[in-house]
């Protein structure tokens, strides 16, 4: 896909992985609308984008919310007058072993990763139609593809999300529509902030086999890779430095 004058809309994109992707594709020709619920960071998020070259819209929303996700949609393809791209970055950490996460937390940790996706494709695939195509993406994690302690429903809300990007690309192939999804191992954002010190290092010297962290740009890398190849639907792309290939 040529980027050039398509509209991109990216959920959590006012910061880490979302905000990355966003200036990276509009460096490559996109105009990029971004949800979140953070009004200043999205303006911040918005001037990089402009900064580009590109027209940049905030669009605020709650889309653990249905109709929050079918308006964001809307309001993101009429400010450019269509819509190619989605890409679902919204998300956060859910703390807890089976036994310890509060019922709360596991039913909205759904809403955020999984029911989102399911109410935004359904109102961002009408527009992808018209234009005759367009590409989705989906952030999943090495948290979904390994068993991860402490963190049960997080695991597998981004173990639902490569699924999710198998069966919608199956059912769009015929309309031209690419849906891919990335897991991302350990990138370096407020996300890890909970990390200690001996923790990061334990993981740069033992863990990661290219003993780094990764960088929001990275993932940004492999997103925009994803959008503009053309034969590429139905995967999933793990970006982790080596992490969940390793037997040691």
């Amino acid at each position: 896909m040529n980027l050039t004058g398509k509209c991109c809309l990216i959920t959590g994109g006012t910061s880490g992985i979302g905000a990355a992707a966003a200036v990276e594709l509009a460096r490559r020709g996109a105009d990029i609308a971004i949800n979140g619920r953070d009004a200043e960071r999205g303006r911040r998020v918005c001037e990089a984008i402009e900064a580009a070259g590109r027209r940049g819209w905030f669009v605020a929303g709650d889309i653990a919310r249905p109709e929050a996700c079918a308006r964001v949609v809307e309001q993101a393809a009429e400010a450019a007058g269509r819509l190619d791209v989605l890409i679902h970055s919204a998300g956060g950490p859910v703390p807890g072993s089976l036994v310890d996460v509060a019922p709360e937390a596991w039913y909205a940790a759904f809403d955020v990763h999984v029911h989102a996706i399911f109410h935004l494709a359904r109102a961002a695939v009408p527009w992808m139609k018209k234009q005759g195509g367009g590409a989705v993406v989906l952030i999943g994690s090495g948290a979904g593809l390994r068993g991860c302690l402490g963190a049960i429903a997080y695991g597998v809300v981004k173990g639902a999300l490569p699924h999710f990007a198998r069966a919608m690309a199956r059912e769009l192939a015929d309309d031209n529509i690419r849906v891919n999804s990335v897991s991302p191992g350990v990138i370096r954002t407020p996300f890890q902030d909970f990390l200690t010190p001996e923790q990061v290092a334990n993981n740069i010297r033992n863990r990661i086999p290219l003993h780094r962290e990764g960088t929001p740009e990275d993932v940004a890398a492999a997103i925009a890779l994803l959008v503009e190849n053309e034969f590429i639907t139905g995967e999933d792309l793990v970006i982790d430095g080596g992490q969940t290939m390793r037997m040691v």
